[in-house]
């Protein structure tokens, strides 16, 4: 029975009944003769089975965008940005609705969907309608004699875009709002685990009026909808979020037909805290840091390097303020944190603790609750102490609720061992002093370094990382360019110079 102090899940079964693919404007069914389940990690409940697409289905949602292309490439700026205020506005009057369906599918709690994910993706939305009238070049210049040279600014074509399942509305968002601003149409896959908001982004674009064809959803498995929307030749870029595995096998498959290509890949965050930081502050960071969306984050906090004198205090209350974190049911207003988005990477979180037992103090958590949140894909909150930098927990990308903690003495250590891995997503230094911060900023090899703060993003700033990390930004004008291609234009002013020139190059003719 309901509890009716717990807002009502959403109903997707009833809501998008019609299919988990949107092409052309309109929801369809997939035609793989496969079908898919949408289960709620906190109870392990199906909530949604659709039929997932084939290659039929992404070729047709391509087909979409490849038609709707030129003609959203040739309306103005100004008119892509009333269409993408417009939509701005749509998602704000259907916010709860977004906020509810995305709690459903990825089990993140209500207040955080409510406050983060639903606001931060209409903010985003707002900034790249006002970005959308400044696609601009460069100014005119007579850098050769008597021609003049100017930079266009075009968009590219049609963008295949592959999207993962730890944030899927804002992760639709960082890669079909600066596509559709700069004027291509656009094909998303969204992972099968979590298509439902992405179906409504989708379904809102088109309410809000950008035509049909310019936004496009295929809900399918990578292997056989992702490979054939990265490879296909119809698709003049690709952007990818998800493991640098799967990245690197995205560009093998996207370098056989030379497409553009942008890579969000993994990431292994340190959190660098110096001596003469404030404890309690860099204490509740790392709790925040390395819990968001239960650690489901690439830029989560997830290797705590302390300075030798503040590391014992760091280790002891961290793991108590752990132990006041409150798992529960996502829909209720007391919890804190929700489940791993499957039981499968509950499992995965849970393999990597237990074999640190062996070379590494687990000091809060490292266990799955019992009672009533048993049948959920719920993980303690856990600390690790003092593994070795080399050992796998502090290597590899975990993707949980788990925070090692390693001590260091010297400022040189400690930027040495935040680098220290193939990742360059994120990272944090903590540090009352101006100048031991600038030299974090400097030195530590990060797409992000927050000082004495870890996980905000602003829609003005660019996200995206160094090394195996990837490569290209979201958000920010800088997203924004990444959907252009840059052409040089270049004109004569005279008759008599192009005589000249031809006479230099033919001889007289």
């Amino acid at each position: 029975m309901h509890n009716p102090g717990i807002p009502e899940r959403f109903d997707a079964q009833e809501r998008l009944a019609d299919g988990a693919q949107f092409i052309a404007g309109r929801l369809t069914k997939g035609t793989s003769g496969r079908t898919h389940a949408v289960v709620d990690p906190s109870t392990g409940e199906e909530v949604y089975t659709y039929e997932l697409a084939g290659t039929d289905d992404v070729d047709a949602a391509v087909a979409a965008a490849r038609e709707a292309f030129p003609g959203w490439a040739s309306t103005t700026p100004g008119e892509r940005s009333d269409a993408l205020h417009r939509f701005a506005a749509v998602l704000a009057d259907r916010a709860e609705e977004f906020a509810r369906a995305e709690s459903l599918q990825c089990g993140k709690p209500l207040k955080l969907t409510r406050e983060f994910d639903v606001p931060g993706t209409i903010d985003n939305t707002a900034f790249f309608a006002g970005a959308a009238r400044h696609l601009q070049g460069q100014s005119a210049g007579e850098y050769s004699g008597d021609h003049t040279s100017y930079v266009r600014r075009e968009p590219i074509g049609v963008v295949g875009s592959i999207a993962p399942w730890n944030y899927p509305l804002q992760m639709a968002a960082w890669k079909i709002l600066p596509a559709i601003a700069a004027g291509n149409t656009i094909v998303l896959k969204p992972a099968e685990l979590t298509p439902l908001t992405s179906l409504l982004f989708a379904q809102a674009a088109t309410d809000a009026g950008i035509p049909d064809g310019v936004v496009n959803i295929v809900t399918g498995t990578g292997r056989e909808a992702g490979e054939r929307l990265v490879g296909h030749p119809d698709v003049a870029m690709t952007s990818f979020t998800g493991s640098t595995a799967v990245g690197k096998r995205v560009a093998e498959i996207a370098t056989a037909t030379v497409k553009r290509l942008h890579l969000e890949l993994g990431g292994k965050a340190p959190f660098v805290v110096f001596d003469d930081a404030d404890l309690e502050a860099a204490v509740h960071g790392a709790v925040a840091g390395s819990l968001i969306n239960t650690g489901q984050d690439c830029t989560a906090a997830t290797r705590a390097y302390v300075q030798r004198p503040l590391y014992e205090a760091f280790v002891e209350r961290t793991a108590a303020l752990m132990e006041t974190v409150r798992l529960g049911d996502p829909f209720a207003a007391g919890t804190d944190l929700g489940p791993l988005i499957s039981h499968a990477q509950r499992d995965r979180v849970a393999g990597f603790v237990d074999r640190a037992r062996g070379y590494a103090r687990v000091v809060a958590g490292g266990e799955a609750p019992q009672g009533d949140l048993k049948d959920g894909a719920y993980y303690r909150p856990t600390l690790v102490a003092d593994a070795a930098q080399d050992s796998e927990i502090v290597q590899s990308e975990i993707f949980g609720p788990v925070l090692v903690v390693l001590p260091f003495d010297s400022d040189d250590e400690g930027i040495r061992l935040a680098n220290d891995t193939p990742y360059g997503l994120a990272a944090s230094a903590w540090s009352g002093n101006v100048y031991r911060a600038n030299r974090a900023t400097r030195e530590i090899k990060a797409g992000c370094v927050w000082i004495n703060d870890h996980i905000p993003i602003i829609s003005e700033m660019p996200h995206g990382g160094y090394k195996a990390s990837g490569f290209g930004k979201d958000m920010s004008a800088y997203s924004f360019e990444e959907y252009t291609q840059v052409k040089h234009v270049m004109f004569d002013n005279t008759a008599v110079a192009r005589k000249d020139w031809h006479r230099t190059v033919f001889g007289d003719r």
